[in-house]
């Protein structure tokens, strides 16, 4: 007896497509390349969901660089005083009070000022 694979190809070809869907040209309803497009489509978003972490903590070092530099540190000093002084905020929230909160940050800096200070003696 003869079987014809309609269904399950049809499913399989669907699956696909609706993955392919929004693409441009052939890539949204031609099989071929709509397989080859969302093959490498989802390489990058599996790539790019790791990445974006890293993107993220870069952003936030150099805003609470830049920060640091107006109360006088430089990024590394702001965060070796601030481990001395057993302040245990992300690098999340010190990025978004050096942007939207300056007095908090500053205050912040004062904390690892001065626990730079008495570490020297």
């Amino acid at each position: 007896m003869r079987v014809k694979r309609g269904v399950k190809a049809r499913r399989r070809r669907n699956r696909i497509l609706k993955v392919a869907k929004g693409f441009r040209g052939r890539s949204k309803n031609t099989i071929r390349q709509a397989t080859q497009r969302a093959e490498k489509a989802l390489t990058y978003a599996y790539r790019d969901r790791r990445r974006k972490k890293r993107d993220f903590r870069r952003l936030w070092i150099i805003r609470i660089g830049a920060a640091a530099r107006q109360e006088e540190l430089s990024y590394s000093q702001f965060i070796n005083g601030l481990s001395k002084a057993g302040v245990e905020l992300d690098r999340k929230i010190l990025a978004d009070l050096g942007a939207l909160h300056p007095e908090a940050f500053a205050a912040v800096a004062g904390v690892a000022k001065e626990s730079l200070a008495a570490a020297r003696g």
